[in-house]
């Protein structure tokens, strides 16, 4: 298949790219290379699916272009010229917390960015669109664990509120134009090649350079953990599921349209994750314990069952384990070594 991937450079494009083309389909990613981070991550992300690609000796090579999505005509030229068989829209502007202070860039990404992707998926009959929303729409809810059926009417964060207007958008071609549409609502993506603005990432590069790191709500949380190998499976599992017309039960309308809680389904304390962090870098935190920010949920859980159903999804990798990965990571990455003496391996975790 010929699969388009925005947001290419990005942690989960990178892995799902590899994926993608270890097992033959040819792609297109496109990378607008913003600086909400360091563009150099995103420039070695890159350069290790090069890498891959040659080590592999693939028949299929990444095509990548540097596009914005919210860039109308080039996205609809991008379209027309090459008609994609399945759109991964995983671009966007992430973040809960810098949507506080920068909700323009949000608007501009996240939603006039996402309608050019459905007009392009509109006049080109694309065969599957399958995108990035958040479990950031679950907000407040303290039903547990969260399922797609419960209501998410009232987002926390301007992030949030994008995401759950992507479903909405969604809905409305699917019903209007037939266009297969899935949405997958991510659960606190974790593991090698991670974005730096994630806890563990910042956790592990505080606790190695000796530096305090902040806990909020005074480490009273639970997050659903999920690591990048699972993530990755189970959207290869739901690129090769379309959806098929349904009946919405309450207003009867008819849509190729569906959407998935993607995670652990084993939320975890923030204590537990920081001691496998202490245990992977071989060092003690220092804690500097501080309230719950604006825009935080205090738990994430997610209910996966319908996605085990449907594509027979189920996560394998439990914490400790994808930590060390993550650290072995870094500290290769980096150049730091190991303080525990563990050459760094691109493994599959084992859950224990």
């Amino acid at each position: 298949m010929k699969i388009l991937v925005t947001g290419a450079a990005g942690f989960i494009g990178h892995g799902l790219i590899k994926s993608l083309l270890l097992r033959g389909d040819e792609v297109i990613g496109i990378d607008n290379l913003n600086d909400y981070y360091d563009p150099d991550l995103k420039q070695a992300r890159l350069k290790d699916i090069e890498d891959f690609q040659a080590t592999q000796k693939l028949k299929n090579t990444l095509h990548f272009i540097r596009m914005d999505v919210a860039d109308r005509d080039n996205i609809a030229a991008l379209f027309s010229q090459e008609q994609f068989d399945v759109v991964i829209n995983l671009a966007a502007q992430a973040g809960v917390r810098f949507s506080i202070e920068n909700p323009q860039v949000y608007i501009d990404s996240n939603l006039v960015g996402f309608a050019n992707i459905l007009e392009g998926c509109r006049h080109n009959k694309v065969k599957h669109l399958v995108y990035a929303s958040s479990s950031s729409v679950y907000g407040m809810n303290t039903k547990q664990p969260f399922s797609t059926e419960d209501r998410v009417d009232y987002p926390i964060s301007l992030y949030a509120a994008t995401k759950k207007s992507n479903e909405l958008m969604a809905h409305s071609y699917s019903h209007l134009y037939n266009i297969p549409t899935t949405g997958l609502r991510f659960f606190t993506v974790y593991g090698p090649w991670g974005r730096p603005d994630m806890a563990a990432y910042k956790f592990v590069k505080a606790i190695l350079n000796g530096s305090p790191i902040d806990v909020y709500n005074h480490g009273d949380m639970q997050r659903d953990f999920t690591y990048i190998d699972d993530i990755v499976d189970g959207i290869v599992r739901v690129i090769d599921t379309i959806p098929q017309p349904m009946e919405n039960s309450e207003t009867k309308a008819k849509a190729p349209y569906k959407l998935f809680n993607i995670g652990n389904h084993n939320p975890i304390t923030l204590r537990r994750f920081i001691s496998a962090i202490e245990k992977a870098c071989g060092k003690k935190a220092m804690e500097n314990l501080l309230p719950m920010q604006a825009g935080d949920a205090p738990i994430t859980y997610a209910d996966i069952d319908e996605l085990t159903q449907v594509t027979g999804f189920m996560p394998k990798t439990a914490i400790e384990p994808g930590m060390q990965a993550f650290v072995d990571w870094y500290q290769d990455f980096y150049n730091l070594g190991n303080t525990n003496d563990v050459g760094y391996t691109r493994r599959k975790c084992i859950s224990v």
